[in-house]
């Protein structure tokens, strides 16, 4: 008697078909997870983005329009027009002392800025050069050490526009609480207007809220 023939190839594909549509529908499950997970963290980095762009583009540029007048400033490098702003409060009185913040070590005071004669008499000693600093929170870190030792009451923040709302809220979180801290903000320098650099700077500003702030 002939028995009829089974393809083993056949039996096995039949059972295991209903295992392979699980697996494809749970592959099909993880991937519209893993996409959703995605769209939410994109989205939520979208709005903090916009946050920063809109408080970036609202922070005013007072340096033009106010004379600030304390005890001490603090000039942060890294743009244009930062240390010829600060020489200039210096050379009008409007501050006592002048603290530069993150020059390099081996910097001298009329190597970094030549322009020193054009504005008048002033005394070198009134002019501190900070050396140690590499980053915004290092600069906040560094300055209130020669603030307390300058005997400064009052201090004004000179940095760009979009540079400004950082470093604020950094030197506001490192120094005493009620201790005034007046922001005198530039115009955007010209590396500052790309938006390369301004995603940069919303990016640091996003990190430090997380730690620094």
């Amino acid at each position: 008697m002939d028995f009829p023939k089974v393809s083993w190839s056949k039996s096995r594909s039949r059972h295991l078909s209903p295992l392979k549509k699980v697996l494809r529908t749970q592959k099909f499950k993880n991937k519209i997870l893993i996409w959703t997970i995605l769209g939410i963290v994109l989205a939520i980095g979208g709005f903090f983005f916009y946050v920063d762009w809109a408080e970036i583009q609202a922070e005013p540029i007072n340096s033009w329009t106010e004379d600030p007048q304390a005890d001490c400033a603090v000039v942060l490098t890294g743009g244009p027009g930062r240390l010829r702003e600060g020489f200039s409060l210096l050379s009008r009185k409007l501050i006592k002392k002048l603290i530069i913040s993150g020059v390099r070590q081996d910097a001298e005071l009329r190597e970094i800025f030549p322009l020193w004669p054009i504005y008048g008499p002033m005394s070198e000693e009134d002019v501190v050069l900070e050396k140690r600093s590499t980053t915004t929170y290092g600069n906040a870190q560094q300055t209130l050490p020669l603030v307390e030792a300058l005997n400064c009451r009052t201090l004004v923040l000179v940095t760009s526009k979009v540079h400004m709302p950082r470093a604020y809220r950094t030197f506001k979180k490192t120094f005493p609480k009620d201790f005034p801290i007046y922001k005198h903000s530039l115009p955007l320098a010209p590396q500052e207007m790309r938006w390369l650099d301004l995603t940069n700077e919303i990016l640091k500003s996003f990190f430090y809220s997380l730690w620094a702030y």
